[in-house]
């Protein structure tokens, strides 16, 4: 059970930025119980371990777009972020356990990657569900096309039938046609 709720808990925290399925720094430290300044410490020490794809550092209007999402900010001296957030692809928050040297980085890794590859099978089923509501959808829009014609086709000879044309009917009696040449 505590496997679930921390598969769970880190799939919520995975967000999607730069096209990418990213966790945050502090993300990443609170789930191998270091200090997010320590976090960012090693990973400063350990830079050739993290090129551009498995981290990146936000700017400072998608921190302010986080900020005014989560509502993360505290009032008071220090209970805010002094510089701009990193975030970790798959791959980076898999190194990040490597420079952590603790029996709890490790495990919790497994559980990173585990959200990770969890969130891509939620990702893929969606697209496979959204390919064969596509297909739905054609196959509806065709046969709702036919049904139009058809239903036009019914609604037109009502309408004909409602107003007959005019018959030509002689008129009784003897009558000339004094317009007629001949």
């Amino acid at each position: 059970m505590p496997e679930l709720v921390a598969t769970d808990q880190i799939a919520r925290a995975i967000l999607v930025l730069r096209g990418q399925r990213v966790l945050q720094d502090s993300e990443l430290a609170a789930l191998h119980g270091v200090s997010t300044k320590r976090f960012n410490e090693q990973v400063r020490r350990n830079r050739k371990r993290f090129p551009v794809d498995f981290m990146f550092q936000l700017t400072a209007e998608e921190t302010s777009s986080l900020r005014s999402q989560f509502a993360t900010l505290k009032v008071g001296r220090g209970q805010h972020r002094k510089y701009l957030p990193y975030v970790f692809t798959e791959h980076g928050a898999i190194m990040a356990a490597t420079i952590l040297n603790s029996s709890h980085a490790i495990e919790m890794s497994v559980y990173v990657v585990r959200a990770f590859v969890q969130l891509r099978e939620v990702l893929a089923s969606n697209k496979e569900l959204a390919r064969r509501f596509a297909q739905l959808e054609t196959r509806l829009d065709k046969k709702l096309t036919t049904h139009d014609e058809a239903i036009a086709a019914i609604l037109s000879a009502i309408r004909q039938l409602m107003h007959p044309p005019v018959p030509k009917r002689r008129p009784i009696g003897f009558t000339v046609d004094l317009h007629e040449n001949g």
